[in-house]
């Protein structure tokens, strides 16, 4: 078990934490209570950043992430089929999400009910809106916000082979893989990867993925939605391995 020798009084209350991860329900159970009314450590980043080796490294109950919460709520009430998706259209569906309800993935979060244990950590927000929204609603919520240069990102991409990191590459988009990152990266980063022997077509794939997530969630964006916030710790995944970012973490609570 895990213990935090020094929390604010709002996390104090919840009594002794529990290493085993409650069930997220999305209707009142027992013993369960909103989640915008439970002290979640909430982590924030964009794909790639680090998030599953950090909230791994931590080793504290977690509530199901962001891609369960997009397949167990958002994806049937837009009628889609999680298993029949690529990465970009999940992001265009979570775009139509969005336009319907600006706070995104937070607010299905907050739809949700949990056994107020502490720790209990949600991974992960992305973006100014859905950090914003968060930020309104989850008032005992700390907010961690886990970030890494475009480059490192894809590279983590490109070394993690997972079957969830797909999406279809068009043969013309071969033919201009410069131009897909631009804004994005710097050719000298482009560069640096193609010199690192990736094959072409996986490249410009896990390029695709950065580049389309960007265009919906700006990776400055929660710095906007927290700037000033005393809920809030920013960390390099670049400088910081994920065993150090968990012990930035316990550290800064045991501050609070």
């Amino acid at each position: 078990m895990y213990a935090i020798q020094a929390t604010p009084p709002t996390l104090k209350r919840m009594g002794h934490n529990v290493p085993v991860s409650p069930v997220l329900h999305f209707e009142p159970a027992p013993n369960a209570r909103p989640l915008p009314e439970l002290p979640l450590l909430i982590v924030v980043g964009l794909t790639g950043v680090g998030k599953t080796s950090f909230t791994r490294a931590l080793g504290w109950p977690t509530l199901p992430g962001r891609r369960e919460l997009v397949d167990r709520y958002l994806l049937p009430r837009l009628g889609a089929d999680p298993a029949r998706l690529d990465r970009a259209q999940r992001f265009a569906l979570t775009a139509r999400w969005r336009a319907e309800h600006p706070g995104g993935i937070a607010e299905a979060l907050a739809a949700g009910y949990a056994e107020p244990v502490w720790p209990l950590v949600f991974d992960g927000l992305r973006g100014e809106a859905e950090v914003r929204f968060a930020r309104e609603r989850f008032a005992e919520a700390r907010f961690v916000v886990l970030e890494a240069p475009a480059a490192v990102r894809l590279e983590r991409l490109l070394g993690r082979g997972e079957g969830f990191d797909r999406v279809a590459v068009r043969r013309e988009e071969a033919a201009r893989f410069r131009e897909l990152a631009e804004g994005v990266l710097p050719q000298g980063e482009l560069d640096r990867l193609l010199g690192r022997g990736h094959p072409l077509e996986a490249l410009i794939e896990k390029l695709k993925i950065v580049a389309e997530e960007q265009k919906h969630y700006h990776p400055d964006g929660p710095r906007r939605a927290l700037a000033g916030s005393e809920r809030a710790l920013f960390l390099d995944t670049a400088a910081l391995n994920p065993e150090a970012a968990a012990d930035r973490v316990r550290a800064w609570l045991e501050e609070a």
